[in-house]
């Protein structure tokens, strides 16, 4: 048995999780999580949730003054210090979610001085993340020096690509040059969906044809065939795609230049509109979680979950056309999860495939792994909790084991 102590950051935020991992282990969903907790909105008054590692559910809260990441990495190793006595000591190593890995990586790293210079070489490609991630490994290094530290990849899972898909349609020089192309992200979480389906339906990864919908305040939607990862929504950077809580998603690129000029706005002026004020936070306003909308009886929120829920729709019809012979929807993330609407919406438009949604069925899920969809339909639609502390330990133990 080996111990992992798992780190997965975000932009404002850092979940933290030791995970079981058992001695054969061939998948993720086999590790065992023993603590969960998360810091969130990172201030004067973070909130610090501890949860259920089995149900999920929180069992305490407390407000706490941190302002950064580095300080919540230290906060949350000075927590497990207090709550799980000579457990960090047991550890057998720490693994860190990178958002992104460019072309370099196509799996899992220990950490060395030149993964870290990686790592920050493609900071300005995932800004609200990458540096991050940098700083939970300063602070490991610090407390842990004696335990080895590796970092997953949320682009690795997508450099299955073809060129086809992965190239944009710009001037082929100038993309080489500078090395713009579409990485994909969130696959820990495409990654843990589609090996979890697999297990259910006692299929391997490699037999199994999918879209797979990672579906949260950042959300993409994938496109995998026999097990690989063909196409996906986010691209360059995690901007593209769909729509997301306070991300617009995929616009009409000639927008930046003209807003630059009617609004007298920088370049980065624009890009944090995209990024932090736009999406369904931009639409709805007042808030960015769609369990709040969904209770707004005024139009703007009406506007901002149907303008969600169709750009979803939309990605998934050009997937299913993509693949061909597609088998399954999985919904999956925090809103695919707990999102009856949302499924209906995007489920509406897939009988011409040969989906036939359980609609009692799926209006009474909010939770857990859940067949959504008649056995007799063509495609089938699946509603799946995704467990990247899991997927994350998981393939950070593969690492391990490999360099040993």
């Amino acid at each position: 048995m080996q111990t992992a102590l798992a780190f997965n950051p975000g932009s404002n935020s850092i979940r933290f999780d030791l995970v079981e991992l058992p001695a054969h282990q061939t998948r993720a969903g086999e590790g065992k999580k023993i603590f969960s907790a998360l810091i969130e909105n990172l201030s004067d008054h973070a909130a610090l949730k501890i949860f259920n590692p089995v149900s999920g559910e929180v069992t305490h809260t407390e407000s706490h003054a941190i302002p950064n990441i580095a300080g919540a990495a230290h906060f949350a190793l000075d927590l497990l210090r207090r709550q799980q006595p000579g457990r960090l000591d047991q550890i057998t190593f720490a693994g860190v979610r990178v958002v992104h890995g460019g072309s370099l990586y196509t799996g899992a790293a220990r950490v060395d001085a030149r993964v870290l210079r990686d790592i920050e070489s493609l900071e300005e490609l995932a800004p609200l993340h990458n540096r991050s991630s940098l700083e939970i490994l300063h602070a490991l290094a610090e407390a842990l020096p004696d335990t080895p530290a590796f970092v997953t990849f949320d682009t690795a899972f997508h450099l299955t690509l073809p060129e086809t898909a992965w190239r944009y349609p710009i001037e082929r020089e100038t993309a080489d040059r500078q090395g713009i192309r579409k990485f994909g992200f969130h696959g820990l979480s495409h990654r843990y969906m589609l090996e979890q389906y697999a297990h259910t339906v006692g299929k391997r990864p490699a037999d199994v044809t999918l879209v797979t919908l990672h579906l949260e305040s950042g959300s993409s939607a994938a496109a995998i065939r026999n097990g690989q990862s063909v196409d996906t929504t986010m691209g360059f950077t995690p901007l593209e795609g769909l729509m997301m809580g306070s991300r617009s998603g995929s616009i009409d690129p000639a927008i930046l230049p003209f807003l630059m000029r009617k609004e007298h706005r920088s370049a980065e002026d624009i890009l944090t509109l995209l990024n932090k004020h736009s999406g369904l936070l931009g639409i709805a306003g007042g808030s960015l979680d769609t369990r709040e909308l969904v209770k707004r009886e005024d139009p703007w929120a009406r506007l901002a979950l149907e303008m969600f829920g169709y750009r979803v729709r939309l990605a998934v019809g050009a997937y299913l056309a993509a693949l061909g012979d597609a088998e399954a929807v999985i919904f999956g993330g925090g809103i695919g999860e707990d999102s009856p609407w949302l499924r209906t919406q995007v489920c509406a438009g897939l009988t011409g495939w040969g989906l036939e949604l359980d609609s009692a069925l799926n209006d009474r899920s909010i939770e857990g792994q859940v067949h959504l969809s008649k056995p007799s339909g063509r495609l089938q639609a699946w509603s799946m909790p995704v467990e990247e502390a899991l997927q994350l330990a998981f393939e950070c133990r593969l690492a391990r084991d490999e360099s040993r």
